[in-house]
């Protein structure tokens, strides 16, 4: 008898086993959320203020075009010494070459942050053609990392990169889905104990608070204002399919461009030499393709999609091409920023260009096809390619024609080189 009730006994305990390992990760998990957002909306305050000063109240005051040639050229160049003299003189040097980092990564100590993101701060604000999800998720995690070992030095390392990674994502997008499909992908190459959601539990909770933290004090969003798609049908399905394709295409040249951009740009071996000249040609490249082919690219995408129709081919076309050299000339030489906002520009034109050139084409479907095949090629971030895509259309209708249009795109990308290298400035792939 007893040995029969032994099981009925210990079962509750089993039951509740989880609840004790999960209900202790709310707390660190809400902190994190909400700390990475902070840092993240401060440091986008920081950099639209100080874009403010030089592009309007400066250029104002001098009694020059904010946006003239001119002007363009000498910001990027002084942007590029700003950075390197950042690079070279203060501590941690902003952290390491950022052509040979992606999302994430291993946590840095945390003296490197204040450099990493006063450069990626001044890039944002000088006009270069790199977002801020790099510098502020590798800032995130490494202050996650360095305050959660000292709080709590029996939780594992990875855990705190983990919800640090997360709650970034989440408050970059405004929403946790891409942190949670970005998490999943990760958390499936890495089993462990306990089932997928056990695991996911505290990191959808730390991007759930970033992304609320973000709607709450800054209501972003991504919405292009894009005619809705309704009714896809076969048309709608074949354009997807090749514009996806020949997108990735267009991307995957910048991946084959890179190694050899960053070895030129590295045989100057001095950030004040590098970065500078850098800059140079970012004002020149911005010379040529308008203001519209500066900064990150989310607010500048969407007025290039507010004039749909207004565009012609030819101007797309010097637009997709500007911003794409641009991205690969930023990320050659040192400043220091992410990929995704400027692929999403780069795919937004390729796509209306798609577009001018076979009016039939639904917009939602050329643009968010393009930003599909584009982001992957240059993150190769499956989830977040196909997510972006989906929210820059709002029209639920299109996710079904985006899935089966990753599909060739990313054929075409696997196995390519990446916009990433080695520590020995080689390809990845």
């Amino acid at each position: 008898m007893s040995t029969d009730r032994e099981p009925a006994a210990s079962s509750p305990s089993a039951d509740e086993a989880p609840l004790r390992v999960l209900v202790p990760q709310i707390v660190p998990a809400l902190a994190v959320g909400a700390g990475a957002s902070l840092l993240f909306l401060g440091v986008s305050a920081l950099s639209e203020g100080f874009k403010q000063v030089l592009w309007e109240e400066l250029p104002d005051a001098l009694g020059v075009g904010g946006y003239s040639s001119l002007w363009m050229i000498a910001m990027l160049t002084a942007t590029g010494v700003a950075v390197g003299l950042v690079v070279w003189k203060v501590p941690g040097h902003a952290g390491p070459d950022p052509a040979t980092t992606g999302l994430g990564g291993a946590p840095l100590a945390p003296g490197v942050v204040p450099g990493l993101l006063l450069a990626g701060t001044l890039a944002l604000a000088g006009g270069v053609s790199l977002g801020p999800e790099n510098p502020i998720i590798a800032s995130n995690i490494a202050l996650a990392y360095w305050l959660g070992r000292k709080a709590a030095p029996a939780v594992p390392g990875i855990a705190w990169v983990t919800l640090a990674t997360a709650a970034t994502i989440g408050a970059l997008f405004g929403t946790p889905v891409a942190a949670a499909l970005v998490i999943s992908e990760a958390l499936a190459g890495h089993p462990g104990p306990g089932s997928l959601w056990d695991r996911l539990f505290a990191p959808l909770l730390a991007a759930g608070t970033g992304a609320m933290t973000t709607q709450l004090l800054a209501e972003p969003t991504f919405a292009l204002g894009l005619p809705p798609l309704s009714d896809p049908g076969w048309g709608d399905l074949l354009a997807a399919l090749v514009i996806a394709s020949a997108a990735a295409l267009f991307g995957l040249a910048a991946c084959y461009l890179f190694p050899h951009v960053h070895a030129a740009a590295r045989r100057l071996r001095h950030p004040v030499l590098m970065l500078p000249l850098g800059g140079l040609v970012l004002g020149l490249l911005g010379a040529l393709g308008g203001h519209l082919t500066l900064f990150k690219g989310l607010e500048e995408v969407k007025a290039l999609t507010a004039n749909i129709g207004g565009w012609t081919s030819g101007e797309l076309a010097k637009l997709a091409v500007v911003k794409l050299l641009a991205l690969l000339v930023a990320a050659s030489c040192g400043f220091r920023g992410g990929r995704i906002f400027p692929a999403v520009f780069i795919g937004a034109a390729f796509g209306l260009l798609a577009q001018a050139l076979v009016p039939e084409v639904h917009p939602a479907v050329a643009v968010s096809s393009a930003v599909l095949g584009v982001l992957l090629a240059t993150t190769r971030q499956g989830w977040i390619s196909l997510f972006t895509g989906a929210v820059l259309a709002s029209s639920p209708a299109v996710l079904a024609l985006l899935c089966l249009a990753s599909l060739p795109a990313w054929l075409i990308v696997t196995g390519r080189p990446q916009l990433e290298l080695d520590e020995n400035g080689r390809s990845l792939t």
